[in-house]
């Protein structure tokens, strides 16, 4: 098992890191996505649609409702699957998720933790972390160019700790 960390400043950057981790991510791949609510799940397969064509970053939402988002691409089908509402194996079984593993998709499992078939199945884990949430009024010019109606502007960072485990 290979694990690699990195470390996101904002949204945009942990976009970016999706669209660097779509390399390791060759089809066919089932990948764990771990993190709490609001921890960067989605926000991560903004980035990894947009590298295989399947999306643009705009165009990927969370699954929670719908339990599942299809993304074709010329190279894969991303499957955004939230796993967060399901408490059984029978409800699990009724999504039909089995059906969805081809030669070309990648799924995408948020919440797969709470199945154990998922823990062993998994190619790739990747655990998203918060690490820092700041909103800072910052001047984005120095004092000496600012004029006295200079306000500050709100710099929002979301520091985040993600973890790639590869089997």
């Amino acid at each position: 098992m290979a694990t690699q960390e990195f470390i996101t400043h904002s949204a945009e950057e942990t976009v970016a890191l999706g669209r660097t981790l779509a390399g390791m991510l060759a089809p066919p791949k089932l990948v764990l996505l771990r993190g709490n609510l609001g921890a960067g799940k989605t926000t991560l397969v903004k980035g990894i649609a947009e590298a295989f064509q399947a999306a643009s970053a705009e165009d990927v939402t969370s699954p929670t409702f719908t339990l599942v988002h299809e993304y074709r691409g010329p190279q894969a089908n991303l499957y955004h699957i939230d796993l967060y509402r399901i408490d059984t194996p029978r409800q699990l079984e009724t999504l039909g998720l089995d059906d969805l593993i081809t030669n070309n998709s990648i799924l995408l499992i948020e919440w797969g933790e709470k199945f154990a078939r998922f823990e062993r199945e998994r190619d790739v884990e990747i655990a998203l972390e918060r690490v820092d949430d700041r909103v800072e009024q910052r001047f984005s010019e120095p004092a000496s160019k600012r004029g006295p109606e200079g306000s500050p502007e709100l710099i929002e960072e979301n520091v985040r700790r993600i973890r790639i485990t590869t089997t």
